[in-house]
C-alpha cells in the first residue's frame, strides 16, 4: 500500500531502500531524492577551486553544508545523505574536509569515516 498517494503523513522511517543520492557535479553536490522528489542536497566544493569540479584522487573536498526539506525533517534522511555521500568520496579517492556541522556530528557517530577526514 502506497501510504503517500493520499497526501497524508508516511508511516515508519524512510530508509535508505526508499531512497537514492546521486552525484550533481555540474552544481557541486550530492542530491538525495525520495521516489521522484528531490528531498535533500549535500553541497561540496573542490578545495583547489578550479572552475568547475574537477577532483580526483588523492584531492581535498569539502563537504559544506546538508539541507532536508523541512517536511521531511526528522526521519534520519540527512544520516542516509551524508553516509552515502562518504561512500562516495571513499570510493573515489577523495579526502573529505568537514565544513558541515551536521557531517562532523555524523562522523563522530560513525568514525569508520574518520580516516578520509582533513582536520580544519
Amino acid at each position: 500500500m502506497d501510504h503517500m498517494s493520499d497526501g497524508s503523513e508516511p508511516s515508519g522511517s524512510i530508509t535508505a531502500v526508499d531512497t537514492r543520492v546521486l552525484d550533481n557535479p555540474a552544481h557541486e553536490r550530492f542530491d538525495l531524492w525520495l521516489g521522484d522528489e528531490l528531498v535533500g542536497i549535500l553541497g561540496y566544493r573542490d578545495e583547489d577551486d578550479i572552475p568547475g569540479f574537477t577532483a580526483e584522487s588523492g584531492e581535498v573536498v569539502a563537504f559544506m553544508h546538508t539541507v532536508i526539506v523541512e517536511d521531511f525533517g526528522g526521519r534520519g534522511l540527512a544520516a542516509v545523505l551524508v553516509g552515502e555521500a562518504l561512500g562516495s568520496a571513499r570510493r573515489r579517492g577523495w579526502k573529505v574536509r568537514p565544513i558541515c556541522t551536521y557531517v562532523r556530528r555524523y562522523v563522530a557517530l560513525n568514525p569508520e569515516h574518520l580516516d578520509i577526514l582533513v582536520a580544519d
